[in-house]
């Protein structure tokens, strides 16, 4: 049988890896916080006329180059991110032989749902 994921994830696995990806969580938070103040600083610029280069554009760009590495993580390991406010996460696993997630919200101490692929969060299934 064809898996669409190459990786799958037991439980133990995911929650080795969860103090790293609540890390990577509050970079990305910081992080977009950062390009978003940015972005503001970039467009009063240009509508004032002034020219948008040099200092702001430099920091603007070093701030996306660091959230793309931080995205590379979770996609270098198949973790898919469902919902980046929420902190929503999915791993791929296999359960009772059928692929499915292993779903997690940062907010949770530990993961306790799954959901089949299609489902979502709304046909999340304690474990």
């Amino acid at each position: 049988m064809g898996y669409l994921f190459k990786k799958h994830y037991t439980r133990e696995e995911a929650r080795g890896l969860l103090p790293s990806i609540r890390q990577w969580l509050q970079n990305l938070a910081a992080l977009r916080q950062q390009l978003n103040q940015y972005d503001q600083r970039l467009a009063a610029l240009l509508s004032a006329g002034h020219d948008a280069g040099g200092e702001s554009a430099n920091q603007w760009a070093k701030t996306l180059a660091d959230i793309k590495k931080t995205l590379s993580e979770f996609q270098r390991r198949e973790i898919q991110i469902k919902d980046l406010d929420r902190g929503l996460v999915d791993f791929p696993a296999i359960l009772g032989g059928k692929e499915v997630f292993l779903c997690w919200e940062q907010d949770e101490e530990d993961i306790e749902f799954w959901h089949d692929l299609k489902s979502g969060y709304a046909g999340r299934e304690r474990l």
